[in-house]
């Protein structure tokens, strides 16, 4: 069936009965513009108009379909060939419409699936429920489009698809710090959420809190038991994180500023000021003390940052800390003399010798009063 042979015809047709685009799209119910579809050759008009369009311009469908006008002895000849031609048109067109359907499946599927992953907050359990369901849909597409082992084919790509976005999922959960969506068993306790996905486990700390952060434990080393556990943000505040700013002086405006930064507080805004002639740091919070002190959070985190300062830049001599309630001054002479095996201090032992103590509310409050000046 030539399309194009077919829509010159019509042209001509339409023309020898004086009619324009637009009468002849009145008459059939169609727009001008689907009638200068069918003239250029870029589509056919729908079974349905084949009657209607013959009779208006004055042609038979076999005509029509030949796309001139045939000789009475050729008559027959012609309408086998076109019934032919218009079964496979037909066919044709029902595969090409069947086709467009499974793609579009296809990718509807795909859009659910990553839709969900980044619309969905991760420890919502509608983000892996919805990745799934647009994986199955996407499946169900390549079922249809396939011609060859479908069955196969459709469960190959179902098993590497949950994969690749399993996969997804745990890039995320590491560079992200946060709670993978896809769990195969997940636990509340106290401020800790738990999520098993049978090859690692997440615990996200001081859950739904500003100081929330989430610990990736590839290794199965930690349980709910001995899972480290800080007020504060402690993949940010952590000597892990923090150790990089280790310097000798003070006078490094940049790297103190950036220790600050990470360290517990930071959060409610800051300036800071450096005493060059005694080797002084003040820190003005943009907060008042007794509005952030709910289970000690003030104690703990001024000597956690100060023990944190004090081992990291060795010439500070004391740290002021102003809110706008009121000022605390911790000098480095007065943590040595108190705070317990300070001089054992390092990377490997700030963990046990700070970190863990800062949990521990009676330690607080007796070095805190020692200590506070």
């Amino acid at each position: 069936m030539n399309q194009e042979k077919i829509g010159k015809f019509i042209c001509e047709c339409r023309k020898k009965k004086n009619l324009t685009q637009l009468e002849l799209a009145e008459l059939l119910g169609v727009s001008d513009r689907t009638v200068g579809n069918w003239e250029n050759g870029r589509n056919m008009p729908d079974l349905s108009l084949f009657k209607p369009l013959c009779d208006a311009i004055g042609i038979s469908i076999n005509e029509l379909l030949s796309g001139e006008i045939i000789k009475e002895e050729k008559y027959q000849e012609k309408f086998e060939e076109n019934i032919i031609n218009t079964i496979d048109y037909s066919t044709k067109k029902i595969r090409i419409t069947k086709n467009s359907l499974n793609i579009i499946l296809l990718v509807f599927g795909i859009i659910i699936t990553f839709s969900a992953m980044t619309i969905f907050p991760s420890d919502s359990s509608w983000g892996s429920t919805y990745s799934i369901f647009g994986i199955i849909i996407t499946t169900c597409g390549i079922y249809r489009l396939t011609k060859r082992k479908k069955i196969i084919l459709s469960i190959m790509y179902f098993i590497i698809s949950i994969l690749f976005i399993f996969l997804i999922d745990t890039i995320n959960t590491i560079r992200f710090n946060e709670i993978p969506r896809f769990c195969i068993i997940k636990t509340y306790s106290d401020n800790i959420l738990t999520c098993d996905n049978g090859i690692f486990k997440t615990y996200k700390i001081n859950n739904n809190s500003n100081n929330e952060y989430v610990i990736v434990d590839f290794k199965h080393k930690y349980n709910e038991n001995t899972i480290p556990i800080v007020p504060f943000n402690r993949n940010k505040s952590s000597i892990d994180n923090i150790i990089k700013y280790k310097n000798k002086y003070i006078g490094n405006n940049s790297n103190t500023g950036n220790l600050i930064g990470s360290l517990p507080l930071s959060e409610y805004g800051y300036v800071f000021e450096i005493d060059s002639d005694n080797l002084g740091l003040t820190i003005n919070y943009h907060v008042t003390d007794w509005y952030i002190n709910e289970n000690q959070y003030l104690e703990k985190s001024l000597i956690y940052n100060s023990i944190s300062i004090f081992f990291l830049i060795d010439n500070v001599n004391y740290i002021k800390y102003n809110f706008s309630g009121k000022t605390f001054v911790f000098n480095r002479n007065d943590i040595v003399e108190n705070y317990p095996n300070y001089n054992k201090i390092n990377k490997n032992t700030f963990n046990k010798l700070v970190e863990k103590r800062i949990t521990d509310d009676d330690f607080i409050n007796n070095i805190f009063n020692k200590i506070i000046t």
